[in-house]
């Protein structure tokens, strides 16, 4: 890229965080969309409802977990460049500047809101253009309580359901519980208590964590390989992901949403360290103990709670297909990352910003399964929120009670 392109991409970087830190709630939204949009004539965003009472039936979608979800967090806490994506070449394929998404574009959680939008909405003709996230980091100065009725995003980069995982230098999933709950207080103060619970009745709660829990266990040389034994220790993380959807239940919470584990094995960050070049099994031992143990305790709680309702999603099983299978999903390359360097790219080097500053990017990202050396391409994340939508006991990698739209969709 030319060095005046660069330039004017930071002023309009600088111009859209200013307008976001002076303005109110309408103005920015506008006054944003203006600026990085001169060729769509109508924007479709969710925080833009047409009137007060399509406000107000909205359902909030509130985000929980790590970086697969992420929109922007950890811009905003004392952490290294390790856990943040807020750099270039980081948001290349959409915003066309960093967010702070692992992700060349868009994560599952935006098309996941797009989809409800775009089914809720008369102004669709142009929302694949809407160059804001729909849902906003929690932490972004922006995202006043009384300014995000629709939905919050407590997910934080490489955050774990253990609270010892990368501790202190993320939001760990019982920290993201507690800004929840501060959500609750101020719908209370605002909504009263009758109200603000049917709000939180009616949400739907997205959750993608764990990775992180057995990717230090490889990444960091831990102690805690030797101190457990695997079925232990995935207890350990299972135990916590599900004492915190108790504790959201129990505020008044039904409507869940999630992910399980991918195969993080087969990351090229992993993968690179093993020496056949094949996925690091026993990274996959401990993902596949976690999945089955995942989908036990939902079971569980879905028998033991009155009204709850959940949907899972196999993230292991439909990455794994376009790891292996790449051509069948329109990709020429499974294994070795868009962005980084070394075998695989597996270097967690994106963006030179990390310890390795050496970095090589691809030509043709929709090529590719993988972003960087951890995390996927916007085109495997629109793929799988379009599967995601609709998934019913009729289709691949789907468990639980209801399909994510009838989660919307229902009171």
């Amino acid at each position: 890229m030319k060095q005046n392109e660069k330039e004017i991409k930071r002023q309009r970087s600088d111009r859209v965080m200013a307008l976001f830190e002076s303005s109110s709630l309408i103005s920015r939204l506008v006054s944003v969309l203006m600026l990085t949009f001169s060729v769509s004539p109508k924007i479709n965003i969710c925080l833009g409802l047409n009137n007060r009472h399509e406000a107000e039936q909205t359902p909030p979608f509130f985000i929980f977990g790590d970086s697969f979800l992420d929109a922007g967090n950890n811009n905003y806490i004392n952490t290294t460049a390790l856990d943040q994506a807020n750099f270039w070449p980081y948001g290349i394929s959409f915003f066309h500047t960093p967010t702070g998404r692992f992700s060349d574009g868009r994560l599952i959680s935006d098309f996941l809101g797009k989809r409800f939008c775009r089914a809720n909405s008369d102004l669709i003709s142009s929302a694949e253009h809407a160059n804001l996230p729909l849902i906003p980091p929690y932490l972004q100065p922006a995202s006043k309580l009384s300014q995000v009725p629709h939905g919050v995003n407590f997910a934080s980069s490489g955050a774990g359901a253990l609270v010892q995982t990368f501790r202190g230098s993320v939001i760990n999933l019982h920290e993201q519980l507690k800004n929840y709950k501060k959500v609750e207080e101020w719908l209370k103060h605002k909504l009263g208590k009758m109200k603000a619970r049917r709000k939180l009745t009616s949400a739907v709660h997205l959750f993608s964590i764990g990775s992180n829990d057995y990717i230090s266990l490889f990444m960091t040389n831990s102690t805690l390989l030797t101190a457990y034994t695997q079925s232990q220790y995935v207890n350990m993380v299972t135990s916590n992901i599900t004492s915190v959807v108790h504790e959201i239940y129990k505020i008044g919470g039904r409507k869940m949403v999630f992910l399980n584990l991918p195969p993080i094995g087969c990351f090229p960050a992993l993968r690179m360290r093993n020496e056949s070049g094949e996925c690091l099994m026993e990274t996959s031992s401990y993902t596949k103990l976690h999945n089955e143990a995942l989908i036990q305790a939902l079971r569980q709680l879905a028998e033991r709670l009155p009204a709850f309702k959940y949907s899972l999603h196999d993230f292991y099983s439909s990455t794994l297909q376009r790891i292996n299978q790449p051509l069948q999903y329109g990709y020429t390359e499974g294994t070795t990352a868009c962005c980084g360097t070394g075998k695989f790219r597996g270097v967690f080097s994106c963006g030179g910003k990390r310890p390795v500053k050496q970095y090589e990017l691809c030509n043709n990202v929709d090529e590719h399964v993988f972003w960087d050396s951890f995390h996927f391409t916007e085109k495997v994340y629109m793929q799988i929120a379009y599967d995601m939508w609709s998934s019913s006991d009729n289709t691949p990698y789907f468990y639980g009670s209801h399909s994510i739209k009838d989660l919307f969709s229902s009171p």
